[in-house]
């Protein structure tokens, strides 16, 4: 049961130009639903990978079994505090959550419609009107998406670039790199707790530090743990998402003609791209011995469900590996399910569907730039970089 593939080493999972990462993992669906992998984190731990849809959802809907703590971030600093609320496991896990809901529900999401849409039109109206070509992940997508990071927290932009250089060093680079990331983010957040605790104003830090959760104050970890976790979901994801959607668009003429003609077919169109182009692995830690498919698990082994997989998955999709703009009854995971589905997704797919509405509206029709090649790379996290678009 043992299979020599990882999301970091395997073919296609390191920095490839013009590769394609999700491809090269639509191929396990032709092998086991499930396989030990020796080499499939960061720090070279193994895991368990399901391959499947129905079973990513057994586990993931299971937090009695599967554990969702295992301090991802801290591990980076030698500690041990969780992210909050990813990796707390019921039911301490629903008290944080119910405080947290209302921040980011669809009504709240669409208040903040306005000020998302109006970034993404500054971005791209001054990119527009300085060059016919760009480099969309560094002039575009990130700093779209991390202004609306900061947006949330109630912060200016002034230290955009410094969010984003934190986000691709704790996500995609090396030990040193990580660590160093992690404690700057670290002293970021309490330093924010610190000051919204001394002055308060009306903001997410200020909620969190004023909050109460059992008739008690939050502890200092505990802020901590949220300020994070929002944080560092609020830095890469939603940018890539936008990368590799817009690749996708810059290779295939005829759909990128589609949506702009008929913007009103972009959501749906923005679900099959999250569904093609899923970017999130999620791991579980085994609570106790379990047979699962017939692979003995063990308690404290780590079980991978990687969304990209489960969602080419073609006993659940038809045609997996085909980008269907119109595919209906689109039920992927790109946002996970069960207990611990993405806090923000409702925010994560407005970001998308304005960023992509705004980009076809004010960008003719533009292509990958000849001669440049985009960079794609495997992980916890998918990445694209070298996204070199043209409309000359």
């Amino acid at each position: 049961m043992v299979k020599d593939f990882s999301l970091f080493t395997s073919p296609d999972m390191q920095r490839t130009p013009n590769g394609d990462p999700h491809a090269a993992v639509a191929c396990l669906h032709a092998g086991p639903p499930i396989f030990f992998s020796p080499n499939n984190t960061r720090d070279g731990r193994g895991t368990w990978v399901i391959t499947r849809a129905k079973d990513q959802r057994r586990v993931l809907q299971d937090p009695e079994t599967f554990s969702s703590h295992r301090s991802i971030f801290a591990s980076a600093l030698g500690e041990n505090w969780p992210m909050i609320p990813l990796e707390l496991d019921p039911p301490v896990h629903a008290v944080f959550r119910s405080l947290l809901n209302p921040l980011f529900s669809p009504k709240r999401v669409m208040a903040l419609e306005p000020a998302v849409r109006e970034r993404a039109v500054a971005l791209i109206d001054r990119i527009s009107a300085s060059s016919t070509s760009c480099d969309v992940m560094k002039d575009f997508a990130f700093p779209f998406a991390v202004s609306i990071f900061l947006c949330f927290l109630g912060l200016s932009d002034e230290r955009l670039d410094t969010f984003v250089g934190w986000g691709k060093d704790l996500l995609h680079g090396g030990a040193v790199k990580r660590t160093v990331a992690a404690r700057a983010i670290v002293q970021f957040i309490d330093e924010l707790a610190a000051l919204r605790r001394k002055d308060p104003v009306v903001d997410f830090m200020t909620f969190i530090v004023e909050a109460e959760v059992d008739g008690r104050p939050l502890t200092g970890e505990e802020v901590r743990g949220i300020g994070v976790l929002l944080l560092v979901a609020g830095l890469d994801t939603v940018a890539t998402a936008i990368g590799f959607d817009l690749a996708y668009l810059a290779r295939n003429l005829e759909d990128q003609e589609l949506l702009r003609n008929e913007p009103e077919r972009i959501v749906p169109a923005a679900e099959e791209l999250l569904r093609a182009y899923s970017t999130v692995q999620m791991i579980r830690v085994a609570r106790k011995d379990i047979d699962f498919e017939g692979a003995p698990i063990r308690k404290g082994d780590y079980i991978s469900c990687a969304t990209m997989i489960a969602n080419r998955d073609p006993a659940e999709f038809d045609h997996p590996n085909t980008i269907d703009l119109a595919r209906e009854d689109n039920r992927h995971s790109a946002f996970a399910c069960g207990p611990h589905r993405c806090l923000g997704s409702h925010l994560a797919r407005r970001e998308i569907v304005v960023g992509l509405e705004e980009w076809l509206a004010r960008i003719p029709a533009f292509r990958i730039k000849e001669g440049t090649s985009p960079i794609t790379y495997g992980g916890h996290v998918f990445g694209i970089e070298n996204l070199i678009l043209d409309w000359s």
